[in-house]
This record gives structure tokens, sequence and C-alpha cells, in this order.
């Protein structure tokens, strides 16, 4: 399949709204959806970290049928592995979701 279509056929969009900066090692992306907001299915192949900008709720929605309740809070960071299929997001909230997304491309211990 091409990485622009999920395993079931679905349109994969991308990880996040704008990569702010890349090299070898990570790309930084930053989210940002507005009241309501829904971020379109995506799927991760890097592991990566989560840095709220923003407090609030959302629900993390897998091509599978799964989902997740999520709280933001400033100043938490989390950690999560990629291969957890394709998954939406979507705003809770009235107000605009923001956060930073940091791909790790590679490990730095070997290079």
């Amino acid at each position: 399949m091409s990485p622009n279509v999920s395993k079931k056929g679905n349109p994969l969009g991308p990880i996040a709204t704008k990569v702010l900066f890349e090299n070898e090692h990570i790309r930084v992306w930053s989210l940002e959806l507005g009241p309501k907001g829904h971020q379109a299915l995506h799927e991760h192949h890097l592991p990566y970290l989560i840095v709220p900008l923003s407090e609030g709720k959302s629900v993390m929605k897998w091509e599978d049928g799964r989902s997740r309740d999520l709280i933001d809070k400033l100043g938490d960071v989390k950690y999560r592995e990629s291969g957890d299929g394709p998954h939406e997001l979507f705003n809770l909230e009235n107000a605009d979701m923001r956060s930073v997304l940091v791909e790790i491309k590679s490990d730095a211990r070997t290079g």
C-alpha cells in the first residue's frame, strides 16, 4: 500500500499541522486544532514526544474502533511509540488546541 493510504484503504494525512524543524535525528511539528477541530486520519512510523502548549481535552480514535480520552496539561511531556495504527484526533474544547510534536528519527547512541 502507498504510505498515504492505510491498510484499510483510507487516505492518510500529515502527522501534524506544519514542520518547524528537521535534521537527521528529529522532526519537530506544530499541531494546531481550532475549537472542536479535527486532525485527519494519520499514522506514526517513528516514536515521538507530545508537548502541550494549551490545556484541554481531546479524544484519539483509531481506524479499528478503539478510542482514548486525552487531557493536556501545560508542563506535561508524553512519549509514544509508533506502530499503534492509523488514528484521528478530535479537540473537545471550544478553544484552540496547540502542541509541539517531536518525532525521533535516530538513536543518538548510534549516531
